[in-house]
């Protein structure tokens, strides 16, 4: 459970969750690399009795995680994905789900492939209007699922406005907050029930673990949740949760520079004579920019974009060009990374679905890094040609 503070963000993401070892007075977390404890008798036992159910190291980042998200509980998982699955898990057959119509392939992918033929049905709807929302809900909906800003066309959900929605129908409201991370929004505090992290991305930063998260205020909620992760068992392992929660004692300096950098690379590309469309949030044009400058606290470091001759030739030189910038999947850590999004994080979402959701064969998409903006702006420069 939390013992979140009135601290400031970055005093809170430095210390939410996380207490000097009690045996030896390590101020950082020891890795308890074990799989089972020792009891005292077979009906008592100090808390943990097998790291499946409960690890000292894992609870200590899922305190951090309730913390720095202004929640009571944190659960960890072994991926972002699995966290997503759990969450579904809460669900039974018949049961149907809203979901963004612009969203990570690899949770499309878990819907369509995974959980369809168990009788879940999903909708995907364009939620830049909330009233799309409430016009598909019926008496079978049991969940919301949205991100905000969406990957990759950085569209923005109002979160407020849909948890107002999903409260008056008594559904519940699943934000996928990766993109923005906890530093600069906090979807709890403004109505979601669950907020869901790939915190392999800006958690953990430095592109060295895969981990996933699920934040809650409400204890039954948790307690289900909770029977799902030891019942299912996708969960990290103490290493990749040290990995995190050291993480996040720097996410507020690098999310800083993430957004100082990714404003600068925006506007460098909106204004690039070969470049046809920039998606980015911080934009006062962006049809979300009010909404973004509402619930966010900075726009980030993703930014999208689309060149003006977009052939497959083109694209493909354009994103093979790059010295400093690594083409690899993935987001969100201290180096940055380009990607395409129809070859490689939504490959799994039909091309004709793709193309209707404004996902584009030439789309491109940027991580940017916390390396000199110059050295960026530089790289990008010499691709684009």
């Amino acid at each position: 459970m939390s013992n979140h503070t009135s601290y400031g963000i970055g005093t809170n993401l430095i210390h939410a969750g996380v207490e000097p070892d009690p045996s030896t007075g390590a101020i950082m977390t020891p890795i308890f690399q074990t799989s089972t404890y020792v009891q005292d008798a077979p009906d008592e036992h100090k808390g943990f009795d097998y790291s499946r159910a409960g690890n000292p190291t894992r609870q200590a980042l899922e305190n951090a995680l309730a913390g720095i998200e202004h929640g009571q509980y944190g659960l960890a998982f072994g991926s972002g994905v699995a966290a997503t699955d759990a969450v579904i898990r809460l669900l039974n057959p018949g049961d149907e789900v809203i979901a963004a119509n612009d969203m990570y392939g690899g949770t499309y992918r878990l819907f369509e492939k995974l959980f369809v033929k168990f009788g879940i049905r999903f909708h995907y709807v364009d939620m830049k209007d909330p009233e799309n929302i409430r016009k598909a809900i019926n008496s079978n909906t049991k969940l919301i699922w949205t991100e905000t800003p969406t990957n990759p066309l950085m569209n923005i959900t109002d979160i407020a406005a849909i948890a107002a929605i999903s409260k008056a129908a008594n559904v519940l409201l699943c934000v996928d907050n990766t993109f923005a991370s906890p530093y600069l929004q906090n979807p709890l505090d403004l109505g979601a029930d669950i907020v869901m992290h790939s915190a392999t991305k800006y958690l953990g930063g430095h592109s060295d673990v895969i981990l996933g998260a699920l934040i809650v205020n409400d204890k039954q909620l948790r307690d289900d949740l909770f029977f799902i992760q030891k019942s299912a068992g996708a969960v990290p392992g103490p290493q990749d949760c040290f990995l995190v929660l050291r993480g996040i004692k720097t996410l507020h300096v690098r999310m800083d520079r993430h957004c100082e950098n990714g404003a600068k690379v925006a506007h460098f590309l909106r204004n690039h004579p070969k470049v046809a469309k920039v998606y980015w949030a911080g934009f006062e044009d962006h049809p979300g920019h009010e909404v973004a400058k509402k619930q966010m606290r900075n726009f980030g470091g993703m930014i999208s974009f689309e060149l003006k001759d977009d052939s497959a030739e083109n694209v493909k030189r354009m994103l093979t060009s790059t010295k400093l910038i690594a083409l690899a999947e993935s987001l969100g850590g201290v180096e940055s990374l380009i990607n395409h999004p129809a070859t490689m994080t939504h490959a799994s979402i039909p091309r004709e679905e793709r193309i209707k959701n404004g996902l584009s064969d030439g789309l491109i998409r940027l991580s940017t890094g916390i390396e000199d903006v110059e050295d960026i702006i530089n790289d990008l420069n010499q691709a684009i040609g």
